[in-house]
């Protein structure tokens, strides 16, 4: 938690907020920049298709958290992404009462959240349904889920795509945490949206000297194991280098992990201290998907790391020649092309200026320019 939080401005001081969220079950990048926003509010309600108890840090546990009718479903939080069809509906089910503001935070579906007459909402969306648009082959294509699951998410893709669309109507403001996002926003909702990148842990991720930097010998991949972070491609690619590949993570694409190549080494979950210490020990982050934004080039770059990256979405707007090596293509040919490129980058690799560029990406320069918006917004 940032030790400096900055002034609410007079326009929004006494405003009742309410504060909407996709699902509070996993603490990855989307629950880091909701906490950031909460920390402004302190006892603002959380909205919630879904909420496990205790996995999220004490912060955001200790504001009032209300939940859909999915949630008392057994078993509906380890498989809520089955549950697709029904959050439209669920999500509806949400009502806000008494608010002045509500600030969704959105990938999935909580920008659509039924708003008080005469109340603003500000979405600050990390992707568009994520599900249904450009990821829809990450997560229904061959041999990513069940062809019943396959076909019903075919079936639906039409009618899910209209609504999400018809729902941007009830936004009055939208905030992208990418130049990537915002493009989106344009071409499905046709709206205009700022960009305000996601903050980074700078206090966490940090190094205090040379020593120890890179000296780990490995290549790092860390992170959820989502169908788009493409770790197929990376373990391949270091199967054929022969190089040695770590991969921090679990998730829904774990069968990857199976059959490994001796070179390659799966840690699983790892702890918040661990994640630190691995970005600090290896010899560069591999981060061959194409995300909205992603925080871990950043994070890497606070501990003085350098990036493998694919050269789309969010990277691009991260990690700089100066801080990393950019894949060409999205394959096992262009990741073994850019780790060989990268041998000779690395020589003359500063640390410093990977710290710096991370630090231009600051928690309280963050919410400072989020008050910004929410000041234009309720005043105009």
């Amino acid at each position: 938690m940032s030790g400096v939080v900055p002034e609410v401005p007079v326009s929004l001081r006494g405003a009742r907020v309410a504060l909407s969220h996709d699902w509070l079950i996993t603490w990855r990048g989307g629950e880091k920049v909701l906490e950031a926003i909460a920390e402004l509010f302190p006892g603002a309600p959380i909205y919630t298709l879904f909420h496990q108890r205790g996995a999220m840090p004490e912060a955001l546990e200790q504001h009032p958290i209300l939940t859909s009718a999915l949630n008392r479903i057994p078993g509906a939080r380890e498989r809520h992404r089955l549950l697709l069809p029904l959050m439209p509906a669920a999500i509806r089910g949400l009502r806000p009462r008494e608010v002045d503001l509500v600030i969704s935070s959105s990938h999935c579906v909580a920008k659509a959240i039924p708003v008080p007459r005469g109340a603003k909402h500000l979405a600050y969306v990390h992707s568009p349904l994520r599900y249904m648009w450009d990821r829809f082959d990450d997560y229904f294509g061959p041999g990513k889920a069940s062809w019943p699951v396959r076909v019903a998410a075919r079936t639906l893709r039409p009618a899910l795509r209209a609504w999400d669309v018809v729902t941007s109507t009830g936004v009055d403001r939208f905030v992208a945490n990418s130049r990537h996002v915002a493009q989106q926003i344009a071409d499905r909702y046709h709206r205009y949206a700022r960009v305000l990148h996601p903050p980074v842990e700078l206090e966490r991720f940090i190094y205090t000297s040379l020593e120890g930097l890179g000296q780990g010998g490995y290549f790092l991949c860390l992170g959820a194991l989502a169908p788009y972070k493409r770790i197929d491609l990376a373990i391949e690619a270091f199967r054929q280098l022969g190089l040695p590949l770590w991969i921090a993570g679990s998730g829904q694409s774990k069968q990857w992990l199976h059959a490994l190549p001796k070179n390659v080494k799966a840690l699983g979950q790892v702890s918040d201290d661990e994640v630190a210490e691995l970005y600090r020990g290896a010899r560069a982050l591999v981060f061959p998907g194409v995300e909205d934004f992603g925080l871990t080039p950043l994070e890497a770059q606070a501990c003085g790391r350098p990036v493998i990256a694919f050269g789309a979405g969010g990277a691009l707007e991260t990690v700089t020649p100066q801080t990393g090596v950019f894949m060409t293509e999205q394959t096992v040919a262009g990741l073994v092309e850019a780790v060989r490129r990268f041998e000779a980058f690395e020589a003359g690799f500063r640390p410093d200026r990977a710290r710096a560029q991370a630090q231009t990406f600051t928690r309280e320069a963050f919410q400072q320019a989020l008050l910004s918006e929410l000041a234009e917004l309720m005043t105009g």
